[in-house]
């Protein structure tokens, strides 16, 4: 049917469709992907192949290339429902998505055979940013450190709404303590792409900062993310 050959991806049977309406078997991102490994494809076909179908108002490329015009980074800050009321998608395919993208920040920051050294801010923040920063909500989190600044111990404590999150030194120290941490660097991400700390996570730092005095493990930094960028409260002399 006509319909179908616009809706679904190219596959290899389409030898029914009109002459006009056909593509190259050497132009299908799946033909492309199995020639030339998947970065060879744009991203605008990587989606599509994720997809698998587009609608009756719009072939799967449109559709994709519909989601990307904020790019990879805005799509990721999308939540599962705003996306499954995209034409085209619904929920199976908008958590197929999401799950991809999840999958693509976790192998971004999956441990070494040795996990890394944090010996900076900037060591910080290059290990979190790929993991954390394109979050749709505020997520507070903590690495725990042994005495030489290796990660023991990665933990999300408090998923928040847009525009804060609810932190307890209580859950902060309690997975510093089963890691047996030596230090701390805290960190959580402005979905708003604007890393500048506000007043409440400065107050927040600093009762954190106080509680670790009195435990005995030390709060090394706290590392606010935001699009691409980061401030930390080490470098800003805010300890």
């Amino acid at each position: 049917m006509e319909t179908a050959i616009h809706t679904q991806l190219p596959s290899s049977r389409v030898s029914d469709a009109p002459a006009s309406l056909r593509v190259p078997d050497e132009e299908r991102p799946r033909e492309r992907l199995a020639r030339h490994g998947a970065g060879a494809l744009s991203n605008r076909e990587l989606l599509a192949l994720l997809l698998g179908t587009g609608s009756a108002r719009a072939s799967v490329f449109d559709t994709a290339a519909r989601l990307l015009e904020g790019g990879i980074r805005g799509l990721a800050q999308r939540s599962l429902g705003d996306l499954e009321t995209e034409h085209g998608l619904g929920r199976a395919k908008a958590t197929r998505v999401l799950a991809a993208l999840e999958l693509g920040a976790r192998l971004a920051s999956e441990g070494r055979a040795t996990q890394p050294v944090l010996r900076t801010p900037a060591d910080s923040a290059r290990y979190l940013l790929p993991r954390y920063s394109a979050r749709a909500v505020e997520t507070f989190g903590l690495l725990a450190l042994d005495v030489r600044h290796r990660i023991k111990r990665e933990a999300v404590i408090s998923v928040g709404c847009l525009t804060s999150s609810l932190v307890h030194p209580r859950e902060v120290f309690q997975e510093a303590v089963v890691a047996r941490a030596a230090a701390l660097v805290l960190f959580h991400n402005h979905p708003s792409g604007d890393p500048e700390p506000s007043a409440e996570d400065v107050s927040l730092t600093r009762r954190l900062v106080s509680a670790g005095t009195l435990m005995g493990i030390e709060v090394l930094d706290h590392v606010v993310l935001g699009a691409g960028r980061y401030v930390s409260f080490k470098e800003r002399g805010l300890l």
